[in-house]
C-alpha cells in the first residue's frame, strides 16, 4: 500500500481504449492519426533490392524481373497525380504508322526477281505465259468466292465493305427467281445474219501505232456527241420488232448479261414482256454506261466519300478517257466511210459534231423459236495489210495509281513487258475486258484496238497521256482471256427462257451487290416512269 502513495497523492492508471470487433479481429475503423496515409501491403519474406525505383516498368532488367517482385504485386499508392495538369496533358505519338499487310508492297519480291541478267529477255519470251497465269489466277479466285468471303478477317486480306445495290428494292417487288452463276453455264448453237447498217465512220490513224512511253502523246479533249440510246427508244428496233424477232436488246446490255459471271458490282436491266416478245432496256439516268475500274481486283477501290480514287470518280474518269481516245486516234477532217442509212439518233436540235460510230443491226436464231435482234457498234474503219476494209472497235485501258492497282508501273513495263501489263489488267478488269470483247464479236469487228492511257500526274485525274496501243483479233483475244462465247450465249438463253415463262408485264433483273447471283423481280408497270414524268413536267413548267 505504501507504493501507491507518492508525495501524499494516489497515482491513477488510464486503461487504453479497446475496440470490440464481434465479427473478427483487429480495429473496426481507421484511427485518426493514420487517415489519408497511403499504405502499401508487404510481406516479411520479400527481398529488399532497391530503396527507390523511379523508372517503374519502363527500364526493367528482364533477367531480374521477378527477383524483387512482391507477392502482393506492384502498387500505385505512391504515384504522383496533379489534378490540373492531368486533364490537359497528352502524349504525342511520333512513331511511323505501319501499313496493314494487305497494303504492303507484295510485288517487290517479283520485281527483284526480274532485275537479274536476262530478266527483260525472259519476260518478253514469257509474255503469253504471264497472260495465261493471270487468267488462271482469276479463275481460281472466282471458284473460291465463298471461301474468300469468309476469310476476309484474315490479316492478309483487306477489310470487305458491303456494296450498295444499283437500285433500291421496293416493298411491292416480288422475287421470282434467284439464279446463281454455276447454274447459268451451258452451251447452245446459234446462227447470225445481218439486217441494217447505219451511220458513218472515220479512218483509224496508224501513226498512233508508233506511240510508246518515250514518245507519248497527250490525250486531247474531243467535244463530240455520244448517243447511248436504250432498246425501246431506238426507232430502227421499233420498226424491226413488227416483222423480225421476238427478243430485242443492245450490244451493251447483251454483253452485261453474257459476262455476268465475271461481274462483282451491282447492275440492273429492265425487261418488258409483251405477248411473246421481250425487250431488254436500261433505266434512264443511271450509271449503266459508266466503265468500271478494278472491279475484279483483289483490293478494289474503296468508296471514301468524294475521294479522287473512289469507284464512281474512277468510272467517270475511265468513261471520259474512252470517249476522247476513241475519237483522237481517227483521221479527222477526211471523208468518212458512210453506210446507206444515216445515224438514226441525230436530230436537228443537236448542235455539235457527232462521234464516229456505225450501228449494225443483226439477227441471231437461238433455236426453239427464239430470235434475237440487237444493235451493235463499230468505232472506226481502216485498211488491212492487203488493202481490204476492216471494221475496228476502239477501247482504252487507263492507269490511275500503280501502287494501288497491282504495282505494275506502265512507264517502266509497257515497252519491254507488255504481257505483264495486260495480265495485270486482266486480273483487275476481267469483266470489263470480257464485255468489250463480246461487243466486238457481236458487231463482227475485224480488229479491237486497246489504248494504254495514264495520268500525267498521279494526283490529277484531268490530264492524261497516251503511252501505247495494241491490236488483237476479237476471236484470238477471246481465246486468250478464256472467254467461251458458247457459254456466253448459254447464259443469255437461260435468262431468256426464264423470262419467257412469265406473264406479260415489267420485270427487273439485278446482280446481287455482294453475292455471285442475279435476281429476277416482278415490278409494277409504272415503276421508274413516275420520276421521268415528274422531270418532264418540271421542264414543261420552266
Amino acid at each position: 500500500m505504501d507504493g501507491m502513495y507518492i508525495d501524499g497523492e494516489i497515482s491513477h492508471f488510464t486503461p487504453p481504449v479497446v475496440q470490440d470487433n464481434p465479427t473478427g479481429w483487429g480495429p473496426c475503423d481507421m484511427p485518426e492519426q493514420f487517415k489519408d496515409m497511403p499504405y502499401q501491403p508487404f510481406s516479411k519474406g520479400d527481398r529488399l533490392g532497391k530503396i527507390s525505383d523511379w523508372t517503374g516498368a519502363a527500364f526493367q532488367d528482364k533477367k531480374y524481373t521477378n527477383k524483387y517482385q512482391s507477392q502482393f504485386g506492384g502498387g500505385s499508392q505512391y504515384a504522383y497525380y496533379h489534378d490540373e495538369d492531368e486533364s490537359t496533358f497528352h502524349l504525342v505519338d511520333t512513331t511511323r504508322v505501319q501499313k496493314p499487310p494487305y497494303q504492303r508492297g507484295r510485288f517487290r519480291q517479283n520485281q527483284r526477281n526480274m532485275r537479274g541478267r536476262g530478266g527483260q529477255r525472259g519476260a518478253q519470251h514469257n509474255q503469253l505465259q504471264l497472260l495465261v497465269k493471270g487468267l488462271k489466277m482469276r479463275d481460281r479466285q472466282q471458284r473460291k468466292w465463298p471461301q474468300r468471303q469468309g476469310l476476309r478477317n484474315n490479316k492478309n486480306q483487306p477489310p470487305i465493305k458491303s456494296r450498295d445495290a444499283s437500285v433500291t428494292v421496293r416493298p411491292d417487288w416480288t422475287t421470282i427467281e434467284e439464279m446463281d452463276f454455276p447454274r447459268l453455264h451451258r452451251s447452245i448453237c446459234k446462227q447470225s445474219s445481218p439486217l441494217n447498217c447505219c451511220g458513218s465512220l472515220e479512218y483509224y490513224d496508224k501513226t498512233y501505232d508508233r506511240v510508246n512511253v518515250k514518245n507519248e502523246k497527250p490525250l486531247q479533249r474531243i467535244d463530240r456527241i455520244f448517243h447511248t440510246v436504250t432498246t425501246t427508244d431506238d426507232p430502227v428496233i421499233r420498226k424491226l420488232s413488227k416483222t423480225e424477232g421476238n427478243v430485242y436488246a443492245t450490244d451493251a446490255i447483251l454483253a452485261t448479261l453474257m459476262c455476268c459471271t465475271r461481274s462483282n458490282y451491282s447492275w440492273d436491266i429492265v425487261i418488258e414482256k409483251i405477248g411473246d416478245k421481250l425487250f431488254f432496256d436500261k433505266r434512264d439516268n443511271t450509271e449503266f454506261d459508266l466503265l468500271t475500274v478494278n472491279e475484279t481486283s483483289v483490293e478494289p477501290p474503296q468508296d471514301d466519300g468524294n475521294s479522287l480514287n473512289s469507284p464512281r470518280n474512277l468510272a467517270l474518269e475511265a468513261t471520259f478517257i474512252n470517249h476522247n481516245f476513241s475519237q483522237q486516234v481517227l483521221k479527222t477532217g477526211e471523208p468518212r466511210y458512210k453506210f446507206d442509212e444515216s445515224n438514226p439518233f441525230i436530230s436537228e436540235e443537236e448542235a455539235g459534231e457527232v462521234a464516229s460510230v456505225a450501228y449494225r443491226y443483226r439477227k441471231w436464231d437461238l433455236d426453239n423459236g427464239v430470235v434475237l435482234i440487237a444493235r451493235c457498234e463499230h468505232d472506226a474503219v481502216m485498211h488491212g495489210p492487203n488493202g481490204e476494209l476492216q471494221f475496228v472497235t476502239i477501247k482504252a485501258l487507263n492507269e490511275w495509281d500503280s501502287k494501288l492497282s497491282g504495282g505494275v508501273e506502265w512507264r517502266q513495263k509497257l515497252d519491254t513487258q507488255r504481257g505483264a501489263v495486260l495480265a495485270n489488267e486482266l486480273r483487275n478488269n476481267a469483266c470489263k475486258l470480257a464485255k468489250w470483247t463480246v461487243q466486238a464479236l457481236l458487231a463482227g469487228s475485224d480488229q479491237i484496238k486497246f489504248g494504254y492511257v495514264s495520268r500525267a500526274h498521279v494526283r490529277d485525274s484531268s490530264k492524261h497521256v497516251i503511252l501505247g496501243t495494241q491490236q488483237y483479233k476479237p476471236n484470238e483475244f477471246a481465246t486468250q482471256i478464256t472467254l467461251n462465247m458458247d457459254n456466253a450465249w448459254g447464259i443469255l438463253r437461260c435468262i431468256v427462257d426464264i423470262c419467257m415463262k412469265q406473264k406479260d408485264g415489267k420485270y427487273l433483273i439485278m446482280k446481287d451487290p455482294n453475292k455471285p447471283m442475279i435476281r429476277l423481280y416482278d415490278i409494277p408497270d409504272n415503276t421508274f416512269e413516275s420520276d421521268n414524268e415528274d422531270a418532264d413536267d418540271e421542264e414543261a413548267g420552266m
